[in-house]
């Protein structure tokens, strides 16, 4: 039987994360367990967008932290990790213009660099886009795009170099426990890991591991679509767009292409996370040509160059769970609904101190706001100023 100070269920970029800022804090006696490889599951189908515009000040506070990691990857992970520094623009129309300021405002008291700008400004960084249905407009200069596959293998790696053993290929089946709470994890091959702190941040699979203790985690599958789209000409320096009136996110790839995700959470896809279409659906690729079409007139040629689709683990109010579990030892890191990777640092950090202190050791981050038993509370955690249409994604 081999044993860890901690076992981390899930090679993503959460439990990656948590494996690198735990060992950052001295802890090295961790073993991941991934059942494929490192950032093989939701990880790798991530957009990559990167933007600390939230609602919520918790969810901008680790943005703004996690920003700080992807800028110096080089120097925090040992690895480039594929961020590109493009900018972030956020439109709105005219009924959500003042919730967009006032959500600038919050962002701007915990330091982000967030400000108002007018279409002229949006128009120099957008030169294709149609901009008169939009009413206000937010920018960050520090958003942009990254790759979190690459990401994810960075944690992994810098944690391995402190001791960290990341097993791949290695499914954990189930959770084992006594008298005092947890006491190591069952492997698919029949082995046991004795331990008695588990992190569990398998994505949606993580809601069967819980249930066999009776622990209801309320995430599901949700299908999310992509479309890629060759413009016509190089776009490669415009900035992240994420369009609030016809409710799509805009982003340039590294090789020239434009990334177009679905901003529109009204009518979800429930899906299977092992078995699900990994293409876009045609219905969903003509809707987004109409759009982009309408929204970018002056790209002189676009043409829809491939599609893929993956699986957001969505809670009841779209953001995720971070913390204790009831049963002693046990933690939860999942129901990212589509927000991990830009706060994927920030989460690393917050496990790191929940295992080691019981507390978050960031006042702008409280643990309370990722409590698993809000939602048997009713106490959702929800933007003070969300946007008519786009709540869930902000």
């Amino acid at each position: 039987m081999s044993t860890a100070d901690v076992v981390i269920v899930g090679g993503g970029i959460a439990g990656a994360a948590a494996a690198w800022a735990l060992a950052r804090h001295g802890t090295t006696d961790v073993i991941v367990c991934e059942r494929d490889t490192v950032g093989s599951g939701g990880t790798g189908k991530s957009s990559g967008v990167v933007r600390c515009h939230y609602g919520v000040p918790s969810l901008a506070a680790m943005a703004w932290k996690g920003l700080s990691v992807f800028e110096n990857a080089l120097d925090v992970l040992g690895d480039d990790v594929g961020f590109v520094p493009a900018g972030y623009v956020v439109g709105v129309g005219p009924d959500n213009a003042d919730a967009l300021r006032a959500n600038l405002a919050t962002q701007r008291a915990l330091g982000v660099a967030a400000e108002e700008v007018g279409h002229d400004e949006v128009e120099r960084l957008w030169p294709a886009a149609r901009l008169d249905d939009f009413a206000a407009f937010g920018w960050e200069p520090r958003g942009g795009y990254g790759d979190a596959y690459r990401t994810a293998q960075a944690f992994a790696a810098a944690a391995r170099r402190e001791g960290v053993r990341v097993r791949q290929g290695t499914s954990v089946t189930g959770l084992l426990v006594d008298a005092a709470g947890v006491r190591g994890v069952r492997l698919g091959s029949g082995q046991e890991i004795a331990t008695r702190t588990v992190v569990v941040a398998a994505g949606p699979w993580s809601v069967g591991l819980l249930a066999s203790l009776g622990i209801e985690l309320p995430v599901r599958a949700v299908r999310e679509q992509i479309v890629l789209v060759a413009p016509g000409a190089d776009l490669r320096g415009v900035p992240v767009f994420s369009d609030l009136v016809s409710l799509q996110y805009v982003r340039p790839e590294p090789e020239g292409q434009l990334l177009v995700g679905n901003s529109d959470l009204s009518r979800p896809e429930p899906a299977d996370p092992d078995r699900y279409p990994d293409r876009a659906d045609p219905a969903f690729v003509e809707a987004t040509v109409e759009k982009v079409a309408q929204r970018f007139p002056g790209l002189p040629d676009p043409a829809v160059t491939g599609t893929y689709a993956g699986c957001y683990d969505v809670t009841p109010d779209s953001n995720p769970v971070i913390g204790p579990t009831g049963v002693d030892g046990l933690f939860v890191a999942a129901g990212f609904s589509g927000h991990g990777f830009k706060i994927s640092p920030a989460v690393g950090e917050l496990l790191a101190d929940l295992v080691l202190d019981g507390r978050s050791r960031d006042p702008t981050v409280p643990e309370h706001d990722f409590r698993l038993s809000r939602f048997a509370e009713g106490d959702l955690l929800v933007s003070p100023h969300p946007y008519a249409g786009a709540g869930g994604i902000r």
